[in-house]
């Protein structure tokens, strides 16, 4: 036998070589494919369990009884509307990091109306594309999950998100990625030019077939027996609207009356459980016509899939109807076949699927006066109005408060440096003047945020969170509980846990050890738990923890630890 010293080196290389490749196949065999982040958009923690009995076998129960999932999980900043919640998912970053404040905001040089994923750059490739439409990530200022994960791998990972909101796809997608959102003229989805020049092939061999129309001339009807619904109220409230066209009671039928599918018909459509199908059916289609968690290159693939429609049921008939009820048990059915199509596919056991919610829902404030609760309206233009002439009569003539871009208040700087008046006074006296209102908790001014010093404990930290110094407003207005503004039935975005408490579900029997836990968690720290199971870097500002607690492979004790954060 020849001793070590004999053997070329060339062959010892190899030897070590071939060890490495070795390596780096069972790490990737250990990898997930694919990995799934589904956002039901304006879906409160309460909810998903107030009606689980009545699940099927394969949607959220594979969840609740085959997954982790975190009871106590909430989104820990203030302001929870669907863009802030959104960025959190899988950037990890709370909106003073990401820049995403809201919806929409007033920029404070120009006054001119911001949109959250807004880009005059770019437009939609073959649709209408309107002013203030969402059509790129210009405004997020911070990376996400798949941004890092096609850093990691010289951008071979295929990341794409789609939504029936153009900002629901955005913010999944990240700065890389590839979004895909519903028009709601044409029943399809659609990316723009920051994405692509045109749409893949496979995106229009799949809308070669109308596959929007099918659902023409059906009704969405009760899932179960009306005995079923004895935990969530009757139908035709006095508070129900004529729900986009189709009434306030069910039976609802998209195109009610219309001799073809139409726009109204479209719509209509992405407000019915049937929007939620459509939106897996496209999901379906991305899957196969990108090849999704069959990458060549051997590396992980991530989809977003956020879905739109239970968000605009709850503000169209509120958390507490029978209409919610009814669209979470559809829900339920529809992520039970989409489920069975990625087992079919890929086999469950090479799947990471993960599920939140980019928010909650306060109850109709009409039904929580008749259960008790202190439900209450706030009457925007009122209390501007009544803010300005306050403020007029204590330092002069002129408007002060010209904008509330919710949450926040915008002061006129010019009229008060014009006046010779100090800042921190006209924001103080604001602020006490807003505080006297009934509905009104608390309000935070420029000079408390810019200090970093705010009392009220956990509401003073959420509020932090949620301000950023060069793009929100002059005072943080913050509710009191049960209060709402804004015209829907019911709406959201407070940080009382109506609102911050969602479900934050991980299912993947090789990576996730099943079970219910009670620690206390966040939305983002869905991120870097992703990020260390498909080791890769973190977004770049994340400040959630990884959920080692439910790691099979368990985690660096270090990680376990929520790291200390600004405001805290």
């Amino acid at each position: 036998m020849p001793s070590p010293r004999m053997v070329p080196r060339r062959l010892v290389v190899l030897i070590l070589l071939f060890a490495c490749l070795v390596q780096a196949a069972i790490a990737a065999g250990n990898a997930p494919k694919l990995v799934v982040v589904i956002v039901v958009d304006g879906l409160p923690q309460e909810q998903v369990l107030k009606y689980r009995a009545q699940y099927g076998a394969g949607g959220f129960r594979l969840l609740l009884q085959r997954g982790a999932w975190f009871g106590n999980a909430h989104h820990a900043h203030a302001v929870t509307l669907t863009a802030p919640g959104h960025a959190a998912v899988l950037s990890g970053a709370y909106p003073y990091q990401s820049g995403i404040i809201a919806n929409e905001w007033i920029d404070r040089r120009t006054l001119a109306a911001v949109y959250c994923t807004g880009d005059p750059a770019h437009s939609y490739i073959g649709e209408e594309t309107r002013k203030l439409d969402g059509t790129s990530p210009a405004n997020l200022r911070v990376t996400t999950l798949g941004d890092e994960l096609r850093y990691s791998n010289g951008g071979q990972s295929r990341v794409l998100a789609l939504s029936g909101k153009d900002r629901g796809a955005i913010l999944l997608a990240g700065k890389t990625g590839t979004a895909y959102m519903y028009m709601d003229k044409s029943g399809r989805f659609a990316s723009t030019t920051y994405y692509m020049k045109e749409h893949p092939q496979w995106r229009e061999r799949y809308y070669a077939a109308r596959p929007q129309d099918r659902w023409f001339g059906k009704s969405w009807t009760l899932a179960l027996p009306e005995t079923a619904y004895a935990r969530s109220i009757a139908d035709g409230q006095p508070w129900f609207p004529n729900y986009r066209g189709m009434g306030n009671r069910f039976p609802f039928a998209p195109g009610r009356g219309a001799a073809k599918p139409d726009a109204a018909y479209y719509a209509a459509l992405m407000g019915t459980p049937y929007g939620d199908e459509l939106t897996l059916e496209f999901a379906r289609a991305a899957i196969e016509g990108e090849n999704l968690g069959r990458n060549p290159a051997g590396v992980p693939d991530l989809l977003g899939v956020s879905l739109s429609t239970h968000d605009y049921v709850n503000h169209g008939f509120g958390p507490e109807s029978r209409e919610s009820h009814d669209h979470l048990l559809h829900l339920d059915r529809s992520l039970a076949d989409f489920f069975r199509y990625l087992d079919k596919r890929f086999g469950l056991d090479s799947v990471l699927i993960a599920l939140t919610a980019d928010h909650g829902f306060v109850n109709v404030p009409e039904y929580g006066q008749s259960q008790g609760l202190p439900g209450m309206r706030i009457d925007s233009r009122k209390l501007m109005a009544d803010l300005n002439e306050q403020l007029a009569a204590r330092f002069g003539p002129g408007t002060y408060a010209t904008h509330l871009s919710y949450p926040t208040i915008l002061l006129d700087s010019k009229l008060i440096d014009a006046n010779s008046l100090d800042r921190a006074e006209v924001e103080a006296a604001a602020a006490r003047i807003l505080t006297d209102h009934p509905a009104i908790a608390a309000v935070y001014t420029r000079t408390q945020l810019e200090s970093g010093a705010l009392t009220g404990g956990r509401l003073g930290t959420l509020v932090q969170r949620a301000w950023h110094r060069q793009l929100s407003g002059d005072l943080y207005v913050v509710q009191r509980p049960h209060a709402m503004f804004g015209s829907n039935v019911a709406t959201h975005g407070s940080p009382y846990s109506y609102d911050t408490n969602v479900p934050l579900m991980l299912f993947g029997a090789r990576w996730i050890r099943p079970g219910a836990s009670a620690s206390y968690a966040e939305v983002v720290d869905l991120a870097p738990t992703l990020a260390y199971l498909l080791e890769t870097r973190p977004p770049s500002a994340t400040e959630g923890r990884v959920l080692g607690e439910i790691l099979r492979s368990g985690a660096p004790a270090a990680a376990t630890a929520r790291p200390a954060k600004p405001g805290n």
